[in-house]
């Protein structure tokens, strides 16, 4: 037996589950199917765009807007997950 003295153990700190990033992941991710189930926002002909009903050129935006959303989505997730493995790696050094 040796008399030097123990180091303790650091607990292991969990990151939150819930942070201001996933917060808005998540708003990105949902906010699609919100404005298309939202069917009464939208159920008019009017405005029309170059002769298109609003019905089908809102839709078509979303589209377009969804795609935009998912990849911010994904951006952001990418950088949560390399910041969350950072931050794993330097607390257990």
């Amino acid at each position: 037996m040796s008399d030097a003295p123990e180091v303790p153990v650091a607990p292991e700190v969990r990151q939150p589950v819930v942070t201001p990033v996933r917060v808005v992941i998540a708003l990105c991710l949902v906010a699609p199917f919100v404005a298309m189930l939202w069917v009464s926002s939208y159920a008019k002909a009017d405005p029309a765009f170059i002769g298109i009903p609003f019905f089908y050129w809102y839709q078509m935006l979303w589209v377009l807007v969804s795609t935009a959303l998912t990849m911010i989505a994904y951006q952001l997730w990418q950088r949560d997950q390399r910041g969350r493995k950072a931050q794993k790696d330097g607390a257990s050094r």
